[in-house]
This record gives structure tokens, sequence and C-alpha cells, in this order.
């Protein structure tokens, strides 16, 4: 199963693509902290999934990295990228990207774009509260809905 398809079965599940009441719902406590120039970052304690945000982001971005751990939760749930990054030489890249386009998928379902085609991806994106850099990522995943992506949005 890819990620938008993991995304469409959560939002499907839980009847909302909103990222803390998903979490909420999956009873994944979300604490909210000064965390100096991380955004967030998950980890389990005693088999507890917990996402910790940080509490100097407006109400948009918090939205979004809430997105971003409850991707790693969901499609990463053993993996510590703290851990990797600090002990050892593998490429946290590819994760980070997978809980990335995760994000993305969720806060800018497929249905939404339906209803704004006459909109940029990246208009839709801040609407959304995507950060604009990573709306390329929806803008890709739209190839195989739209014969050709030009189309679909007005760039």
């Amino acid at each position: 199963m890819d990620i938008k398809e993991k995304v469409d079965k959560l939002i499907h599940r839980y009847r909302t693509n909103e990222p803390f009441e998903i979490a909420e719902r999956k009873n994944i406590p979300i604490i909210i902290e000064p965390l100096g120039d991380i955004w967030g970052y998950c980890h389990s304690y005693k088999r507890i999934q917990v996402i910790h945000l940080n509490s100097d982001l407006d109400y948009i971005d918090q939205r979004f990295s809430c997105a971003h751990e409850l991707a790693h939760i969901i499609l990463h749930p053993k993996v510590n990228t703290g851990f990797l990054r600090m002990h050892t030489f593998f490429s946290v890249a590819r994760i980070e990207r997978e809980a990335n386009s995760f994000a993305v998928e969720l806060l800018m379902p497929d249905s939404i774009l339906y209803t704004c085609e006459h909109r940029s991806i990246f208009e839709i994106a801040t609407v959304c509260g995507v950060p604009e850099e990573l709306a390329e990522l929806k803008r890709s995943s739209v190839k195989f809905f739209y014969p050709n992506p030009e189309h679909a949005f007005l760039y």
C-alpha cells in the first residue's frame, strides 16, 4: 500500500483529515512545548507514541508538524530518526520525504484539489496549511488522476 492509499484509508476511517483529531482518536498524546529550532518530533515511551510540537510555531505550522509526526508513527513506528542521525551513517532523507508526502496528502486530499481546479497548487497549499516548498509533492502525485497535470492546475 503506497502513502496516498494509507492516507485515504486513514481519512476514510476517521472521517477527517485533521491531524490533531486523528491523533486524539488514536490516543496519541500531543505535548506542545518550546523546542527551539525544532518543529516537532515523536517518540515512544512504554509503547505509547507521543508527539511533541513547538509552542513557538503558529497553529498552521503546528498542524503541518502534527501531520508529519503522525506520518512517522504510522509509516515508521519503530524508527528513531534522532538516534539514526546521531549514531549511524544511515540517511534519514527517505524517511523524512515519506513523512512530508504523507502530511501533504493528509492536508491536501484530492477532494480539495478537485474543487479548486482554477487555483495554482501553491495557492491551494497555502490555504491547506502546507509549506509552499512541499506543494510539489502533491503536484507529482496528481499525474495519476490527470493525464496531463499541467491541465489540472494553474502554475
